[in-house]
């Protein structure tokens, strides 16, 4: 499919990126629009897909999660498909995949503390084999999307 994101609209993205809430005046400042231009252009992105929404990024441990881990769970033989459904209503989970490999699941979780972990590993094993990792920092976190080279 062919990239409908010329450099001016690469511009709008790397500033939307950054910060979601820069106002189109000052974003049409940096990349050469005007407000109206870049309103019309996000817009357009909105509709085709491109811009899939705005989020507010929250601290974890300040809002009281002060475990941050990686889960992999390879699903035990006809155990993927009820798990697939009930992952959707844990409140722990902040992202999870179906991925290629020995595992069918990664997730990002939060938890209160390891008593927490033990609960929330206990509700898992039910659907396969965990492994767990803890995530001591960020190194990289949310970052943006950029034009590919070539």
């Amino acid at each position: 499919m062919k990239s409908q994101i010329d450099h001016l609209n690469w511009g709008i993205l790397q500033q939307l990126q950054a910060n979601s809430r820069e106002s189109f005046a000052s974003i049409g400042r940096k990349v050469g629009l005007t407000p109206p231009a870049v309103a019309e252009r996000v817009k357009k992105m909105e509709d085709l897909g491109i811009i899939e929404g705005y989020y507010a990024r929250v601290s974890h441990a300040m809002a009281g999660y002060q475990l941050k881990a990686i889960i992999t769970l390879k699903a035990f033989m006809g155990k993927l498909k009820p798990f697939l459904e009930m992952v959707t209503t844990l409140d722990e989970v902040v992202n999870c995949y179906r991925i290629t490999g020995n595992e069918n699941i990664i997730m990002e979780v939060i938890l209160r503390d390891q008593f927490h972990l033990e609960q929330f590993i206990d509700r898992l094993i039910l659907y396969g084999e965990t492994r767990t990792h803890i995530i001591l920092s960020d190194v990289v976190a949310d970052g943006p999307i950029k034009k590919r080279k070539g």
